[in-house]
């Protein structure tokens, strides 16, 4: 059995935002050698987010106002959780909504998607560097 493990640094310069890590995945699924297994793609951080969807710009800008219709920034106060001087309350439940991570298989050396499905780090509490886990193992 083979593994691969690697972290991504990611800063998102605003608030939010959707960033397509796919290629970034196929490299190190490629760079491991492995033909046949998973690959796991773990958001390291509790405000941001993995997820599998298609690259289409009106579809994240969907997810934009979903999420903040279901648990707005503003007003900050009404979350208990920013009693603690924070105001990323919002962030949290964004990522419970969004998900952890992801788990992939690897055929024939290549990541086996689905038609138009495409690895995402979503973030929703961004301006600072977090990490993502991307963690390849099999033969």
């Amino acid at each position: 059995m083979r593994s691969r493990t690697e972290y991504l640094e990611m800063r998102v310069p605003s608030r939010r935002g959707f960033v397509n890590i796919t290629p970034d995945v196929d490299r190190v699924v490629r760079e491991s050698g492995v033909q046949e297994g998973m690959v796991l793609v773990n958001a390291m951080h509790i405000t941001a987010s993995v997820f599998i969807n298609d690259d289409e710009g009106g579809l994240h800008h969907d997810f934009e106002r979903w999420l903040e219709g279901l648990a707005p920034h503003e007003p900050t106060s009404q979350y208990h959780h920013n009693n603690t001087g924070e105001d990323n309350a919002d962030a949290h439940l964004k990522r419970q909504v969004m998900g952890r991570e992801v788990v992939v298989a690897i055929t024939a050396g290549k990541l086996d998607f689905g038609p138009w499905e495409q690895i995402f780090y979503g973030e929703f509490d961004g301006r600072r560097t977090k990490r993502v886990l991307i963690k390849v193992i099999g033969e």
